[in-house]
């Protein structure tokens, strides 16, 4: 706005985010840190509170029931010299004495965070359920994503899932590095891209990742919508290398761990296409995997009784394939 001071209108430490009245005479603020839900209030134009909407109290009261870890933040420096930021959860009852699984989380595409002191939504409680059977949860933004800077953000550009895939090898080695993680039994998990992501890790790191989930996973770049995939890798014409070698689908002959690939077959943003010539690959390398199609189901497989399904399914691979205890959780289990 010309000649506007810049104010700030927020004071709490976390995560703020406003949405204006048409007039600009009042705003409601969303706030949440990553250990404390969303708080939802009504301010006037100054910032001045006049009325919270939703304080999520009833969350912290789960919380505390549950007996949750903290979040916690870290940092550490890669081979290149490049700083990153991630996040853990430790066990309730943590031994620093012991050496734990470790589960990494990711999604890692062009300018998106996951390393943000802000509430994580759904995937919280089971990340937490995964520390309470005994997981270290841990999560690090790669290069390639947002906050940090242009070049941090672009430099991704003709090689899309290249640097992000050696930066979460160089964070899966860190964190096996530390005296209570065990280097051996290291898993990765996500979900559209970061299904992407953790497909190509498991692929690429196959000396560092012991098991990977892989959720409707882009897992060749010709196949996926060019208003998305042109604009940072242009055409396959104009970059055939950069299609071709950061494609999970020309790696099938690497896979040496334990790879759950999982795909809404009504899937309309990542085509089951891709999972379908993903496991197409892996059965002409003569390559073991677990798979899960759920027919009718688009891209968040969010029907009726499927997430809990999906859920348990993933519990129960890395309880087998990364933790060792073969006891199953139930589908129908009760929080």
């Amino acid at each position: 706005l010309k000649g506007g001071e810049i104010k700030k209108l927020t004071k709490n430490k976390g995560w703020n985010s406003v949405r204006f009245s048409n007039t600009y005479d009042y705003f409601v603020n969303t706030y949440s840190t990553i250990n404390s839900a969303p708080v939802y209030t009504v301010h006037d134009r100054n910032g001045k509170l006049l009325r919270t909407i939703e304080d999520n109290r009833h969350i912290s009261i789960l919380q505390n029931d549950y007996a949750v870890s903290d979040v916690e933040f870290f940092d550490f420096t890669t081979k290149d010299d490049i700083q990153l930021n991630g996040w853990m959860i430790k066990p309730p009852d943590f031994d620093a004495n012991k050496e734990y699984p470790v589960f990494m989380y990711l999604y890692g595409g062009p300018g998106s965070q996951q390393v943000t002191n802000s509430w994580k939504g759904s995937n919280y409680w089971w990340f937490q359920m995964l520390a309470q059977k005994g997981y270290i949860v841990a999560c690090v933004d790669n290069r390639g994503t947002g906050g940090r800077g242009e070049e941090f953000k672009k430099c991704t550009y003709l090689q899309l899932g290249h640097l992000e895939t050696i930066d979460q090898i160089e964070a899966a080695k860190y964190l096996g590095g530390l005296p209570y993680a065990d280097k051996d039994r290291i898993g990765i998990f996500g979900w559209s891209y970061g299904g992407y992501m953790s497909s190509l890790c498991l692929l690429k790191g196959n000396d560092v990742f012991k098991a990977a989930i892989a959720v409707a996973p882009v897992t060749s770049w010709k196949w996926y919508d060019t208003i998305y995939t042109e604009r940072f890798m242009r055409t396959t014409k104009d970059n055939p290398e950069g299609y071709a070698e950061n494609s999970p689908v020309n790696f099938a002959d690497r896979l040496k761990g334990n790879y759950f690939l999982v795909h809404g077959m009504g899937d309309d943003n990542v085509h089951f296409q891709q999972s379908a010539e993903m496991s197409n690959a892996l059965i002409e390398a003569n390559k073991q995997f677990d798979t899960y199609y759920y027919p009718n189901q688009n891209h968040g497989i969010y029907g009726p009784g499927r997430r809990l399904h999906l859920y348990t399914a993933m519990t129960n691979f890395l309880d087998e394939k990364l933790k060792n205890d073969h006891t199953p959780v139930s589908s129908e289990s009760k929080p």
